[in-house]
């Protein structure tokens, strides 16, 4: 079993920046693909970026250039920072992590409790 803690949302004026961090922990597996999700209210929850093993990376249109993604293999976290806010950015932000179990020999998904991310002045 893998557990999934996600931290850093908080209330951000327009133009700000928050940085999110997402700690997966367990034992016996190790991480496949790392990715942020998000649900604004009444939508669909939505891909917003997400990183391999290797470092490849994939963004969303709506943040290209404004959200960076990274992760740290050693500590088995992922990072979004987050620039140049923008209301429609509010959401609740859910981080994922696709997992290989050398318990079981299968891939397994994991998903952490979210935290809300508000833009607003």
């Amino acid at each position: 079993q893998v557990q999934v803690v996600e931290s850093g949302g908080g209330l951000v004026q327009p133009g700000g920046s928050l940085r999110l961090s997402c700690a997966a922990s367990g034992t016996m597996f190790s991480i496949i693909v790392m990715g942020w999700y998000r649900q604004a209210p009444g939508k669909q929850r939505e891909l917003v970026a997400r990183i391999t093993s290797g470092g490849s990376t994939n963004y969303v249109d709506s943040v290209k250039g404004r959200f960076t993604i990274s992760r740290d293999n050693a500590k088995n976290t992922a990072y979004l920072q987050m620039n140049s806010l923008k209301p429609e950015d509010t959401a609740v932000y859910y981080c994922n992590a696709a997992t290989f179990s050398y318990r079981t020999d299968k891939v397994e998904d994991y998903w952490g409790q979210g935290t809300q991310v508000t833009v607003s002045s």
